[in-house]
């Protein structure tokens, strides 16, 4: 077990490559750290992702890093996250700093021209973590070894440098190439940033460790870096994706009574809006992407996305539209967030703030327009009461709780509210308003309206009926459950086949 002699330890998590799995291992170290009494946060100077959180300060990070902080028990804020990046189109993010956009950058921009300022905030933000917490656990991004950007490094070395962290190494075998991406690696790097890396973790792997062993002899020959353990693939762990990259890999449960169709948009922002459904019982979540047929589902989502019109436009062009209010007549369609502004009459984009097409007619499934203006984005934690209209009649009076983080807002007609806020904006400022419902066509500015346990299972159960089946009402939720086996299953995996120890010795170093 560490007992730490400089009671402020850091150790940093970088990978081989995107998706070699250092989000998991940062979760799982703050996890083990956590167990033993350590008070431990984790920390993502830069990410960039579409999968974000509104955490108690009203602040927006990426939900990695939200997930990492539930591991180590601890609120999430936004110094864990100083930096989030979210694609907005081609080359262009919003960039937002200590949760709050400053604007939307050009790549080139943002990596010449305000560089220096972002560092800034990542060494403000890591200043502030090492005061209130004795172990900080860093993840990298994407690879240390990107030589055409080591000069403009925000995220891996660099970062390792000023926090004085030594490194620990993730290699993803699953995709092949695992050996090869560990000797490359440290080819690359130059001998002071080799010399920080202290360990090797192979992940992902499926099959005879036997057979492995002798390669990982002679990798640790050829780097002079020890394997400190393979850890094995587990699907049965239930955890939040970072980004929308992971998607297209995602095993979604298909083979079920009752089929939840879910547009895989192209700018797919907050996915883990769904995952609950995942998990209902009875539920399958069919992923469509843009090319595949809706085929026969017996409900549709239509998630977040940065850019609402940008691609609603591509649905239409693809002939989804058309085909949504088709099926509309027949099953529930609903919108969250940019999901929900498609589902309006109409779109008012006069400043060209969302898009450069300016302002497009919406599927048109509810009586309500959306209006992009320069103002502030809306980033709020929020709780409302349900009104009870559409087919949500026998749910008034309950309360829900999500999150916000939308620009736009939206205006109702002849459809009706879903939601009275309590906490939070809704609809636009000062509405008291959120959402529209007509028939069993919906739509909410609430994120995690589906992690409302009560909410959710009557959801389902409306799809249950409608489908010959029985209800099962409202016993208990495991979801959130399982979430929390899913983070102890993982660092017992972690603990049981890492060699702890180093680790150990990594962070309790002079």
């Amino acid at each position: 077990m560490t007992t730490l002699n400089n009671k402020k330890a850091t150790i940093m998590v970088q990978g081989t490559s995107s998706s070699a799995g250092k989000s998991v291992v940062v979760a799982a170290l703050c996890r083990i750290f956590s167990k033993r009494g350590y008070k431990v946060a984790p920390f993502k100077s830069q990410n960039m992702s579409l999968n974000s959180y509104t955490t108690s300060e009203n602040a927006e990070i990426a939900m990695a890093q939200v997930l990492q902080a539930e591991a180590a028990g601890v609120e999430p804020s936004y110094h864990m996250n100083p930096i989030l990046l979210k694609p907005k189109e081609d080359f262009i993010s919003q960039v937002i700093v200590h949760g709050k956009p400053v604007e939307d950058m050009n790549f080139y921009y943002y990596q010449n021209n305000y560089r220096k300022k972002a560092l800034e905030a990542i060494k403000t933000s890591l200043d502030v973590l090492k005061g209130e917490y004795e172990i900080i656990v860093i993840e990298g991004a994407g690879s240390p070894a990107e030589i055409n950007m080591l000069d403009k490094d925000l995220a891996n070395m660099k970062i390792a440098e000023i926090a004085d962290a030594d490194v620990i190494l993730v290699a993803d075998i699953d995709k092949g190439g695992v050996f090869a991406s560990i000797a490359g690696t440290f080819a690359l790097l130059d001998e002071k940033d080799r010399n920080r890396i202290k360990g090797i973790i192979i992940n992902k792997f499926r099959g005879n460790l036997d057979i492995l062993i002798p390669g990982i002899q002679q990798i640790e020959e050829i780097v002079g870096v020890p394997v400190l353990g393979v850890v094995p693939y587990d699907e049965s762990l239930k955890l939040p994706e970072e980004d929308s990259a992971s998607l297209s890999e995602r095993k979604y449960s298909k083979n079920q009574k009752i089929t939840v169709g879910v547009m895989r948009l192209p700018r797919i922002a907050n996915f883990t809006d769904i995952d609950p459904i995942e998990y209902e019982p009875d539920i399958g979540i069919k992923l469509i992407e843009m090319g595949d047929e809706i085929g026969n589902v017996d409900a549709i989502i239509l998630p977040g996305t940065r850019n609402t019109i940008n691609d609603l436009l591509i649905m239409e062009a693809k002939g989804y539209v058309n085909e949504i209010i088709q099926l509309s007549h027949e099953i529930p369609v609903f919108g969250i967030c940019g999901g929900y502004q498609m589902l309006g009459v109409k779109i008012i984009d006069e400043t060209l703030k969302e898009s450069k097409f300016g302002s497009i007619k919406g599927i048109g499934l509810l009586d309500t327009k959306t209006r992009f203006e320069r103002i502030d984005k809306i980033i709020t934690q929020s709780r409302a009461e349900i009104l009870g209209n559409g087919i949500f009649a026998d749910l008034k009076g309950d309360f829900v709780t999500g999150y916000e983080l939308h620009e736009g807002t939206t205006t109702i007609g002849e459809s009706k509210p879903m939601f009275k806020v309590v906490e939070g904006c809704g609809n636009y400022p000062n509405s008291g308003y959120d959402g529209a419902v007509s028939g069993c066509t919906a739509g909410t500015y609430f994120h995690g309206i589906f992690h409302n346990f009560k909410f959710r299972r009557f959801f389902t159960d409306y799809l249950r009926i409608s489908n010959g089946l029985e209800a099962l009402g409202f016993a208990e939720d495991n979801f959130e459950d399982l979430k929390r086996f899913s983070l102890d299953k993982l660092a017992k995996i972690v603990e049981e086949n890492v060699d702890m120890n180093i680790v150990d010795g990594i962070l309790d170093r002079p």
